[in-house]
């Protein structure tokens, strides 16, 4: 079940976010002064709309821990269409300086895991070797019946 703060922040009858949006988001963050190289691999086909708005937000939620938690570090977001699942990866480097201080705690790293259990897939998140962090998620093309 999705967050009640999620939904409102979301507006009740705005359109969800897909990922044809990805290369706006990307923008986004590209407009705040980081480093992101974007990369799909497979063929773009259609997903049900709780995948494509899952794999948008987990994406979004990736790029913002980013921002606020390793300033100055290069991000990468690789979006994968297979067969029978999409993957979306999310790694940054180690950041360039200390981050400032978190005001309060957020639901990121939980929120991800929540949405892709909810619709069947795998999520895992944590350090890499460099010093930096890396963030999968691997959904399935249909929600769960």
């Amino acid at each position: 079940m999705l967050r009640t703060e999620d939904t409102l922040a979301e507006g009740a009858h705005a359109p969800q976010p897909t990922l044809d949006r990805l290369d706006e988001l990307v923008g986004t963050v590209r407009g705040a002064g980081i480093t992101v190289v974007s990369e799909s691999t497979g063929r773009r086909r259609p997903l049900s709309p709780g995948v494509e708005l899952s794999a948008f937000r987990i994406v979004q939620e990736a790029l913002s821990n980013v921002m606020r938690h390793a300033p100055g570090a290069r991000v990468r977001v690789e979006t994968g269409y297979h067969s029978a699942a999409v993957t979306v990866r999310v790694t940054n480097t180690a950041p360039d300086r200390v981050p400032a201080p978190s005001r309060g705690a957020g639901h990121g790293l939980l929120g991800m895991r929540e949405r892709t259990v909810m619709l069947g897939g795998d999520f895992a998140n944590g350090p890499t070797a460099e010093g930096g962090y890396e963030v999968v998620a691997t959904l399935p093309l249909e929600d769960p019946v």
